[in-house]
C-alpha cells in the first residue's frame, strides 16, 4: 500500500525518526545496533513477491524495524502482497515505512519542477508500508538456517577480500585506511578474541569489511565525498558509510558481525546528524550500497577471471 497523495508528510524524515528511534530505543546502549542482531544472522530483508533483497536505505530501516519489534525473519510485503498470498495481516499490527523512487512522466515533471534536485531528474520519493511475516496470520515460512551456519563465511569472505586486490598489511593494534598509501592496516590476529555473541574470526572480517568500505572510496573507485553539505561531520558520515558498507556486505557474505568497541563514539555522532539532517541516512546508505555493490563486482570479476 503507497501513501496517498493526500497525506503530506516528509517520507525521509518519517524513515530517519524510525531508525533513530530503534537506535535509541532500550536503555541507552547504543553499542548494539539494529543491523548487529546480538551476533545472529543479518541477513538482507526480502519482499515476499519479488523475492528479491531491499536495498540501500531500505535495508537498514528494516532491519532497525525488526530489531525493535524483535522479528527473526526478514521476509516483509505490503498489506496488499501478503492477501495476494493467501495470508492476512493481523489487526492492529503497525507497519513499517520504505521508500521508493516513482518516474515522472515528461509533462508532470515539468509542471512541478521547483528546483529540488530531484525532481529534476525526473522522479519522485514515494512511502510504501510493509509488514513483517510474524505480523501476518495464514502463511507458514520454513525456518532459514542461519546464513553463518549454511556456508563457512569466513572462507568466502577470504576469497572475496583477496579479490579486490586491496593491499592488506598486518601489525599493531589499530585498524584503518591509509590514504596517503591506499592501504589497509588491521591488528594482529591473534587481538580478536571471542565473545559470547561472536566468533574471533567474526570480529576480524566484520572489521577488515569496514576498512575495505572505506577503500572503496578513493578517488579512483568510488571517488566519495561528502563537501560541504556536512562540514566538520564529514567524517563521521564516512564512518557510517563504512559500518553500513560493512554490514551490508556481511549480510551478503553470511557472516555474524561484531560491534566494535567504538562504536558508542560513532552512534553518539550519528544520532546527532540524523537529527540534523533527515536525509543524511539516505546518502549514507546509498553510498555504502554502492561502495558493496563496488567491491561486489569487482571481487566477482577477479573470480571469474581466475577460474
Amino acid at each position: 500500500m503507497t501513501t496517498s497523495s493526500h497525506e503530506r508528510f516528509d517520507v525521509y524524515t518519517a524513515i530517519t525518526n524510525q531508525i533513530i528511534t530503534a537506535i535509541e530505543a532500550g536503555s541507552g546502549d547504543y553499542v548494539q545496533l539494529p543491523w548487529h542482531r546480538n551476533g545472529g544472522s543479518i541477513q538482507r530483508p526480502t519482499n515476499i513477491a519479488s523475492r528479491k533483497a531491499y536495498r540501500g536505505v531500505n535495508t537498514v530501516a528494516l532491519w532497525a524495524a525488526a530489531d525493535a519489534c524483535g522479528f527473526d525473519h526478514g521476509l516483509w510485503g505490503t498489506y496488499r502482497q501478503w492477501q495476494e498470498k493467501g495470508a492476512q495481516v493481523r489487526k492492529g499490527e503497525k507497519s513499517s515505512l520504505i521508500i521508493f523512487y516513482r518516474d515522472l512522466d515528461p509533462s508532470e515533471s515539468a509542471s512541478s519542477y521547483n528546483g529540488d534536485e530531484q525532481q529534476s531528474r525526473f522522479f519522485v520519493a514515494r512511502a510504501s508500508r510493509v509488514f513483517n511475516v510474524a505480523q501476518v496470520d495464514g502463511i507458514t515460512i520454513e525456518p532459514s538456517e542461519p546464513a553463518v551456519d549454511r556456508i563457512d563465511p569466513c572462507e568466502r569472505a577470504e576469497q572475496f577480500i583477496q579479490a579486490t586486490g586491496a593491499t592488506i598489511t598486518t601489525g599493531g593494534t589499530r585498524a584503518f585506511y591509509n590514504t596517503v598509501s591506499d592501504s589497509i592496516t588491521m591488528p594482529d590476529r591473534h587481538r580478536f578474541v571471542g565473545t559470547a555473541t561472536s566468533s574471533a574470526s567474526e570480529g576480524w572480517y566484520s572489521t577488515l569489511l569496514h576498512e575495505l568500505t572505506h577503500w572503496s572510496g578513493a578517488s579512483s573507485r568510488c571517488d566519495r565525498t561528502f563537501g560541504k553539505r556536512f562540514g566538520d561531520n564529514a567524517y563521521a558520515m564516512e564512518e557510517m558509510v563504512a559500518e553500513l558498507g560493512a554490514a551490508f556486505l556481511c549480510g551478503d557474505l553470511g557472516i555474524t558481525a561484531e560491534p566494535r568497541a567504538d562504536h558508542a563514539e560513532y552512534i553518539g555522532h550519528w544520532l546527532r546528524i540524523l537529527k540534523a539532517d533527515s536525509k543524511a541516512i539516505f546518502t549514507a546508505a546509498s553510498a555504502a550500497n554502492k561502495a558493496a555493490e563496488f567491491l561486489t563486482r569487482l571481487a566477482d570479476t577477479e573470480l571469474r577471471e581466475a577460474a
